[in-house]
């Protein structure tokens, strides 16, 4: 037996993004957002409203990173998605957070996020509220390496949204061998 929810935005996890820009004056913004992903080998699309501030920084510096959000900063990652950067301007140092410039776009890395997108505008749909991101860039901090230089997903400790629940739920522990496991099938 199933439940019929309806036609929603329901997916199941979905991430939870922090996009973060310099406004007008060179103070930097956040946004959260859970409607999003990869759409191109290079390209990142998410569905972001045209109100928004980050949104607005995005159409004029032409540029925007996309955090993953962590266990750790999750209280300032849910802040920069209910305080709008319309209303409260200094969101983005009040969630605690702190930036550092991107060498390669006119946006910020956010210190305390340790993987990061660093994208330049494709386009925005403000009809649809598409925006598209070519990647041009992945950072991520070292603290969040193991010995061999790859990204320790226990380390970055990745956190998702439940749409169903509202709930920030964490990623812990592997499931099994991407490309791998499906082999026994064969």
């Amino acid at each position: 037996m199933r439940k019929n929810f309806g036609a929603k935005p329901l997916t199941y996890p979905q991430p939870v993004f922090i996009i973060a820009t310099y406004g007008e004056d060179g103070t930097p913004d956040a946004m959260n957002a859970a409607w999003g992903g990869i759409s191109e080998m290079n390209e990142i699309s998410l569905c972001l409203s045209a109100g928004h501030k980050t949104v607005k920084n995005i159409l004029q510096r032409k540029a925007f990173t996309v955090s993953m959000a962590e266990v750790g900063q999750v209280a300032a990652c849910d802040y920069v998605g209910i305080v709008s950067g319309n209303n409260v301007p200094d969101k983005f140092a009040r969630a605690g957070f702190h930036a550092t410039p991107s060498g390669l776009v006119d946006a910020p890395l956010i210190d305390e996020l340790s993987v990061a997108l660093e994208c330049k505008l494709k386009d925005y749909n403000a009809d649809t509220c598409i925006l598209r991101g070519e990647i041009v860039n992945v950072s991520v901090d070292e603290r969040v390496l193991d010995e061999n230089g790859k990204v320790d997903a226990a380390k970055v400790m990745p956190v998702i949204f439940d749409p169903f629940n509202n709930d920030y739920l964490k990623v812990a522990g592997k499931a099994g061998k991407a490309f791998s496991d499906g082999k026994q099938l064969k």
